[in-house]
Parts: structure tokens; C-alpha cells; sequence
């Protein structure tokens, strides 16, 4: 016999009260842009939470996919409802969530989103598209030859002459900035705050250069009245920068079959996430906003410091498990947090290298944050790969990494641990394979330049010095000071040679 599908109807009184939710959303406050299982699991679990605290019942969430419905068809049905299942070391827990009122798809349903964005009982606007959903270049601004873009901008001038039929939009940016204009002529027009989730840094200051960027181009093409709105997102629209931390992998069968024995329905909006969440946002609205505070998420003047906590500890942290992990045949996170030596070096970097470089933030306990992040690698239940979290090495290490050899080498120190990260990723590229023989992925934008450099798959144990020497000379990964430091230099090449003996 078919489990009946969740649904409202479906939901008795027991139910409720062991999985929730405790309080239904009466009205849309929150166009969500972007509603994949990161946002389900994060920031519309702090809304949930919150609502549960304080008993408000305006703050529902208008969820939009991106380039496809099946996030609509998974909810609509349901009412919005699904479950998150969190997955710990030790225990298993499910909890249903009601913030999401409606789903649409702006292939069908773009003219109702540009109406709720324009909605006076809407103050708040979230978004998580991922860095590449932004249709931004390297330099942070917008791609203008980006095809979704340019349509988006041609639907913003035509609607700024009058024009009655709305086209779909093509992507979240030009979306946001139609939606806006929409808001700016309505009139009962409010300010709007919009807050970006995804994992930019400096992400409130990066969406407001780029909304207003699209605009100047829209003004530029022949939208001369743009500029009126122009003036008004300056003057009544706040973008707060935000850091946002969870680990969601994706929901599988099994998953969802022990959710189903759970809760006694079919859920088909499944999300699964680890019991930790963080959301740090800068207190910058324009408006109204859910007590998101009552839910356990920090209001700040600064998000900076804990971006860069986060960033060195979880990230760079994240990145010498992965390599050197990967190296040694352990196909998950949670295998190499629980090898000794890797725990070892893992505790090393953050206690002695990392932690000594970093601010904390008021009430923010540094020593306990890198004693979570340990218990939280551990955990199987993330399933984070290794070899997922090692790509696009010539991207993120940058930025995970040489903040903290940069610091240490300013304070007198030489980062072994730090050497031993880059050392392995130098080691993961060049090789191409496990101490075993097994093929290594090297899933990197920059995957053909540093192959070409590297020699890749031929490599041996003599080459070490001549392999660090190669990667130092690729333009825009090795900063000048750890470059032109002989003792950082001599510890990555006795690391890499080290790694390469054990072939």
C-alpha cells in the first residue's frame, strides 16, 4: 500500500507535537531566490525557530526556484511542509518545517514573484544562487555578455517603457533587480532589505555593486527612467552581509525511507543537514525582520571576523583533511579526521597556526569553535567526500590557506602545518593517484595549466624541488611573502618530498 504523501491534512495533533511545525505562516514577509535544500535546511529553519519563539505569523517564505520546478513540485503538494532530518554522530532526529508558504518557478511564474517582491507586507528578500548563479566576472561585476543577463536587461527596459507582458526571467540577479524596480514605481512602496546567504565574502556589499551595476547597464541600453530606481534602491534598500555555516548533503533513498518511518508520510522535499548551524548577519535592515536571534543566529555589526574564522578554521582545516586524506586512499571527511596522524596535523593547524591569527569576536570562543569543527568532520553522517571537497584547489586555497601562512610568517612563525596543506595539494595534482595506484580527479578551473606545470602523472620522489619551484611560478596562487620566505619554501618541498617517498 502507497504512504500517504505529507501534507497539512495529513498532520494530526500527535504528529505536530513531536515533529512540528508549531506554528504556521499566515502571510509572505520573505521572497526567498533560490530555494534548493541549502536554504530549506538553514535560513528557513532559523525562520521556523523563530516564529516558534515569538508566535509571529507574518514572516512566511515565497520560495523561488532557479532553472527548474522541481523544488515546486516536491512542495506545492505538500503545502510547503517537509522535514529535515538531521543526522549526528549519535542520533537521529526529524523535524518538519512550515515557513514556506509557496513555491513558483519563474519560468511560469514570474510576473506573481516581481508582484510579492513589490508586496508591502513583504521587508526582506534572501538569497542563495551560488556564486556562479550571479552571472558575475572575476572582477565582481556583471557579465554583461552572459545571454540569461541580457535578456533579463532587455525585459527591465521594456517594462521601464510601459510594456504590459511580463517575459520569464533568465536569471536571480535580473530577477531581483525587475522586482525591485517593481517595488520602487508601486505606491505603497517600503524599504526592503535584501540578504545574501551564499558563500561570498563581503556577500551583502558584492549583490548591492552588482544590482546596482545591472541597472547602470539597463539605464545605458535605454531605460532613462531606471534611474529613479536607481536612486531609490540607494536610498531604501540595505544589503547586509551574512556568513552562513551548515553541512546539507543531498537527501538520499535512504534517507528518505527513514523518514518516512519516522513521520508515517512521504515526504518528497527532503532535506537531510548536520545538527550545527550558524548564521552570523550584519544588523543593517531597512525594515522589519524576523527575531532571528530567538533561533540562535548572531546579529553583528562586523560579520568579517567570524567570516575569517570560519574561512581558515572550517575551510583550511577542511582542505588538509582532503588532500592528504584523498592521498591516503580515505574516501571520506570523517575517515580522516579519524586517521591519527591527520587529526593530529588537523589540531596542530588549528590550535597553533590559525587560531593565534584570528581576532574572536565578542562572546565567539575560537578554542571551542575548532573543537566543534573536529566533532563535526567526524561525523558520518555529512558524507562529505574528499575527493568533492578537494576541488577547485587553485580557487579556494588561496583564500583558505595563505591568510594564516601570510599572518604567521609576519609574527616570526614558519606554518609547518600550513606547508603540510600545500604540500599535499601540490602532491594530489601532480600525481594524479593514492599512495595506492588509484586514479585521483583533479577537478580545478585552472585543471590543464597546472597539469602542463606539474608534469602530471610523472612525477617522482627527486623532483621535489623543481615540482615547488613550478607551482610557485603560476601566476596569482602563492602570495609574494610565503613565496620569498626560504623557511615556508624549505617546508613545503621536505613536505612534498615526504609525500612522494611514500609512493
Amino acid at each position: 500500500m502507497t504512504t500517504p504523501r505529507l501534507r497539512t491534512a495529513a498532520l494530526d495533533g500527535g504528529l505536530i507535537r513531536r515533529f512540528g511545525p508549531t506554528v504556521r505562516q499566515e502571510q509572505i514577509g520573505i521572497v526567498h531566490l533560490g530555494i534548493g535544500a541549502f536554504h530549506r535546511a538553514h535560513q528557513a529553519v532559523f525562520t521556523e525557530l523563530a516564529a516558534a519563539a515569538t508566535g509571529e505569523t507574518r514572516w512566511g517564505i515565497l520560495g523561488v526556484t532557479q532553472r527548474s520546478r522541481s523544488v515546486a513540485d516536491q512542495l506545492v503538494p505538500q503545502d510547503g511542509l517537509y522535514g529535515v532530518l538531521q543526522k549526528g554522530t549519535h542520533a537521529t532526529e526529524l523535524r518538519l518545517i512550515g515557513a514556506v508558504v509557496d513555491v513558483a518557478f519563474p519560468g511560469e511564474d514570474t510576473a506573481r514573484v516581481i508582484r510579492a517582491l513589490a508586496a508591502p507586507a513583504t521587508h526582506i528578500v534572501t538569497l542563495t544562487v551560488t556564486e556562479k548563479g550571479y552571472r558575475a566576472g572575476a572582477d565582481g561585476a556583471p557579465d554583461l555578455g552572459d545571454a540569461d543577463l541580457q535578456a533579463d536587461i532587455a525585459a527591465l527596459v521594456a517594462e521601464s517603457r510601459g510594456a504590459d507582458a511580463v517575459s520569464p526571467a533568465r536569471s536571480p540577479i535580473g530577477l531581483l533587480v525587475r522586482g525591485l524596480a517593481a517595488r520602487a514605481h508601486a505606491t505603497t512602496s517600503r524599504p526592503l532589505t535584501v540578504v545574501c546567504c551564499d558563500n561570498i565574502i563581503d556577500n551583502g556589499r558584492f549583490v548591492e555593486a552588482l544590482v546596482l551595476a545591472v541597472l547602470d547597464a539597463a539605464i545605458a541600453a535605454g531605460g532613462e527612467a531606471l534611474a529613479t530606481v536607481r536612486a531609490w534602491v540607494v536610498e531604501h534598500t540595505t544589503f547586509p552581509c551574512t556568513m552562513v555555516d551548515r553541512i546539507v548533503p543531498a537527501a538520499t533513498e535512504t534517507d528518505r525511507a527513514e523518514a518516512e518511518q519516522l513521520l508515517g508520510l512521504r515526504d518528497e522535499g527532503l532535506v537531510v543537514a548536520e545538527p550545527f548551524r550558524q548564521w552570523v548577519i550584519e544588523d543593517r535592515f531597512a525594515g522589519p525582520r524576523p527575531k532571528w536571534e530567538k533561533a540562535g543566529a548572531i546579529l553583528t555589526d562586523d560579520v568579517a571576523p567570524f567570516e575569517q574564522a570560519k574561512l581558515r578554521m572550517l575551510n583550511g582545516t577542511h582542505s588538509l583533511l582532503a588532500y592528504e586524506g584523498a592521498l591516503r586512499g580515505l574516501r571520506t571527511v570523517a575517515d580522516a579526521v579519524t586517521d591519527e596522524r591527520l587529526a593530529a596535523r588537523a589540531r596542530g593547524f588549528l590550535f597553533d597556526e590559525v587560531i593565534p591569527t584570528l581576532d574572536a569576536p565578542d562572546g565567539f570562543d575560537l578554542a571551542e569553535y575548532a573543537e566543534s569543527l573536529l566533532e563535526r568532520f567526524a561525523n558520518p553522517g555529512t558524507g562529505h567526500t574528499t575527493i568533492q571537497v578537494a576541488m577547485d584547489g587553485s580557487k579556494k586555497l588561496p583564500i583558505r590557506l595563505f591568510g594564516t601562512v601570510s599572518d604567521n610568517l609576519a609574527r616570526g612563525v614558519v606554518p609547518l602545518r600550513a606547508a603540510d596543506v600545500f604540500a599535499a595539494w601540490i602532491v594530489f595534482v601532480a600525481t594524479g593517484r593514492t599512495f595506492d595506484g588509484e586514479p585521483l580527479a583533479l577537478d580545478d578551473p585552472r585543471a590543464d595549466e597546472l597539469a602542463a606545470a606539474t608534469g602530471r602523472g610523472t612525477v617522482e620522489a627527486a623532483d621535489a624541488a623543481g615540482l615547488v619551484s613550478a607551482v610557485y611560478a603560476l601566476p596569482d596562487l602563492v602570495p609574494a611573502d610565503a613565496a620569498a620566505d626560504a623557511g615556508f619554501t624549505a617546508a613545503v618541498t621536505s613536505a612534498v618530498e615526504g609525500l612522494l617517498a611514500e609512493y
